[in-house]
This record gives C-alpha cells, sequence and structure tokens, in this order.
C-alpha cells in the first residue's frame, strides 16, 4: 500500500506498505465476511439518540429524531459537556462514556449523536470514540497505519452483540432547521428502490484521487441497479438523480447545482472534511447542506490511505443490500479512528416494507 501525505506544503513523502492500491480494491470488492448470520438491518428499537444537555439545539433535533423515527423512551440518552469546545480531552470523555454505557439499554446496536459542536476526543473522532472507546491506537503519529473496525464489510447486522462497538453518527444540531430537513430525508429515502446515479470522480488531484483504483468494477457490481457514471474530471453539476457521490478534492464546486435522492451518501477524500467548522478545506457539512443525507471526513490529518477513508464498493455493495445508513458507511471504512460519520443513520433505501415477504 502505498499513501503519501496530503498536505499544501509541496509534493509530501511517498510511505509504501502492503502492496499496491489495485490489491487493496480487489480486496474491498471481495464478498463481505459474515462471522454470523445475518439478522434484519438496524430499526428503531436498536438506535439510541444521545444529547447533550448543556446544548439546547442539541436536546431539540434529539427529541425530534426520537419522534419521528419512533425511537422508545428508554433510547434517549442525556449526557453533559461543554458545547463550545470541540475537542474532548480523554480524561472527560472517559466520564461522559461511562454514563453513557451504563444509560444505554443492551439491545441497542447504534448511536445518533445529537450535536454538531464536538467532533474529537483528543486524537480520534468523536464517532469513532463513542463506538469503539478512546484508544490512542486509533490515532497515528505521521502517516501511519491505525487500529482496525472489526465492522469492516461484514454482513452481521449487530454490531454490539457481535463485536462490542456501537457505531454512530453526527446529526448535525446547530441549525435546527437543516437537522430537521435530514431527517425528513432519511425517512423519505426508506423502501423507495431509487434507480439513481453513482458518480464516481477521478479527479486532477493525485494525492486525493487514491480511491480512484476501485472505480473500475463498480459499474460490473451495481450497473443493473444503478446509473454507474466513473468520470474523468473534478466536479458534476446539474445532475437530477444522484444517489452516490465519491470523489477527491480539497474543495467541491457546484454541489448546490446537484439534485441528491433521499437516502444519498457523499463525501471527497481530504485531510479535514471532517472539521466542521470549515477552514482551509471543504467541510462535510457542505454535503448536508446540499441535500446529501451522510457524509464522512477526517479530523486530524489521516494522511490519504484509502482505509481511513469510506470504500465506495463496499459503501455500494453493503448500501443496496438493504442496509441502514450507518451500518453500511460504518462499513466501509478499515480504520475509521481519524474520521466522523455525519447523517441520518436510518435511512434504508432498499429495504422490504414491513408487510413485505420474500
Amino acid at each position: 500500500m502505498c499513501a503519501q501525505i496530503i498536505t499544501d506544503r509541496g509534493p509530501g513523502k511517498w510511505f509504501c506498505r502492503w502492496g499496491g492500491l489495485l490489491a487493496w480494491a480487489m480486496a474491498v470488492a471481495a464478498p463481505a465476511v459474515a462471522p454470523v448470520m445475518a439478522e434484519e438491518p438496524l430499526g428503531p428499537r436498536d438506535v439510541a439518540v444521545v444529547v447533550n444537555v448543556r446544548d439546547a439545539d442539541s436536546v431539540r433535533t434529539g427529541r425530534y429524531f426520537q419522534r419521528r423515527r419512533g425511537l422508545p423512551a428508554e433510547n434517549f440518552i442525556r449526557v453533559s459537556f461543554d458545547p463550545e469546545d470541540p475537542v474532548l480531552r480523554p480524561r472527560e470523555f472517559a466520564a461522559i462514556k461511562a454514563r453513557l454505557d451504563d444509560l444505554t439499554p443492551p439491545a441497542v446496536q447504534a448511536y445518533a449523536l445529537a450535536w454538531s459542536s464536538v467532533t474529537r476526543v483528543g486524537c480520534m473522532s468523536i464517532t469513532t470514540a463513542v463506538a469503539a472507546g478512546y484508544d490512542p491506537a486509533f490515532c497515528a503519529r505521521g502517516c501511519e497505519p491505525t487500529r482496525e473496525s472489526p465492522l469492516f464489510n461484514v454482513r452481521s447486522h449487530r454490531p454490539y452483540d457481535d463485536f462490542g462497538w456501537r457505531p454512530a453518527m453526527l446529526l448535525p444540531a446547530e441549525d435546527f432547521h437543516l437537522a430537521r430537513e435530514l431527517v425528513e430525508r432519511g425517512i423519505a429515502a426508506d423502501a423507495t428502490f431509487p434507480f439513481g446515479g453513482a458518480y464516481l470522480l477521478s479527479t486532477s488531484d493525485e494525492r486525493r484521487n487514491v480511491r480512484a483504483a476501485e472505480y473500475p468494477r463498480a459499474e460490473q457490481l451495481f450497473g443493473d441497479l444503478l446509473e454507474v457514471q466513473v468520470l474523468e474530471q473534478d466536479a458534476i453539476r446539474d445532475r437530477k438523480d444522484v444517489l452516490f457521490y465519491f470523489t477527491g478534492s480539497k474543495w467541491v464546486r457546484d454541489i448546490d447545482s446537484n439534485r441528491f435522492l433521499p437516502g444519498a451518501l457523499a463525501d471527497h477524500l481530504t485531510s479535514a472534511g471532517g472539521r466542521l467548522e470549515g477552514g482551509g478545506q471543504m467541510s462535510a457539512l457542505a454535503w448536508i447542506r446540499a441535500g446529501a443525507t451522510a457524509s464522512y471526513g477526517t479530523v486530524v490529518e489521516p494522511c490519504n490511505f484509502p482505509q481511513k477513508f469510506p470504500s465506495p464498493l463496499v459503501a455500494m455493495d453493503r448500501y443496496l443490500d438493504g442496509d441502514t445508513l450507518v451500518e453500511a458507511y460504518w462499513k466501509s471504512v478499515a480504520w475509521p479512528g481519524q474520521g466522523i460519520f455525519i447523517g441520518e443513520p436510518l435511512a434504508r433505501p432498499f429495504s422490504r416494507p414491513p408487510d413485505d415477504t420474500p
């Protein structure tokens, strides 16, 4: 595996491990690991929403999600921390995690975190820290691999029961109008079986284009279910059917010109997409504001290891097979310690209606 540090201070140094990107692309395209018999994908009783009682927008967003998705009362969990500090200290987080573990019903398999302000715990993303606990092995000193996720490319629908992890997804709460629209998009996606477009962009940004090695297999694997377009360009515009949009760039222009179908996934491989307050690179929240139902970005310098970002092939495979959004997206990232997942976790466009029979 070869990777180059993503910085803006010159060409960057290359680091190589384990073989090439083509080998990685072939590996992620392999059939998903199935250590246990797959149950039904997650439902409202399997997800808990976590709110920060010191943040009124967090509580309001969490209540809205609970009501609209029909979560049981015991799946509404309150924690407390300073909403003005985007980075929690590991010791502070340990107390929050202990309370969360104590209050979470045993049947819960995943979390929705109803806030936007806090995105990191030390050197980790908040979503992975909540899912697996704080562990420095998820962090990297420079361009290094990190601890692996047991959820990568598995078919299990019981992540906590089978692996002891509860994958978490951020419901951005700083703008209630945006949060409400996001929840409604997730609900509108359910059981729609959309024949949408999958746009896989091979960009001119070589350092951020490392996922392009996966793209050639996409049409072969998913062409019967999607309009798959592998494009050598930096952006698309005026498309009306976007269900998947994967690219690599610091900024992606014209995203507001496109129409994202309910349930759409979209992300851009870059160093700081998970820094939601913005800055020198586009925030992953830009995709949500443009109409996507989920996105992903890293919160600290990841280097451009493909394993630290969603695999388009795995994300599409799991989503098209009926997984909820939180399951499909989490299963697509092999090393998630530095990345944050954002979106409406229960969106499930390729689900059967409850009264449907095989």
